[in-house]
């Protein structure tokens, strides 16, 4: 399994595909699939049927998952490069490519 440069509250910003150039924060992670649920980002609507919750059922919009490949980190507006390195402490850390600063 590849490494994962993103993580659920990170801020990205969409590379390619119908939502490109949209901002927005992670909500959910799938690493196996290699994808991910971002705020505001690849909205579907789905058809539900009459439930409890939904008596007249009716239609809904969520965000659907994008893959990975199509996001990256935001600093400062931009696109970031994202890698990992063992600090001083010998945890493994993220840090952006083109400042060398950590991110939290």
């Amino acid at each position: 399994m590849a490494k994962i440069h993103i993580k659920k509250g990170d801020n990205v910003i969409v590379l390619a595909g119908d939502d490109k150039g949209k901002t927005g924060r992670v909500l959910n992670v799938q690493r196996k699939e290699m994808r991910a649920i971002v705020e505001g980002v690849n909205i579907v609507t789905k058809s539900t049927k009459p439930s409890a919750q939904a008596p007249n059922g009716g239609f809904i919009k969520k965000e659907a998952p994008i893959h990975l490949s199509n996001l990256a980190l935001v600093e400062d507006g931009k696109p970031v490069r994202t890698a990992f390195r063992v600090n001083a402490d010998g945890k493994r850390v993220r840090y952006s490519k083109k400042t060398g600063e950590e991110i939290k």
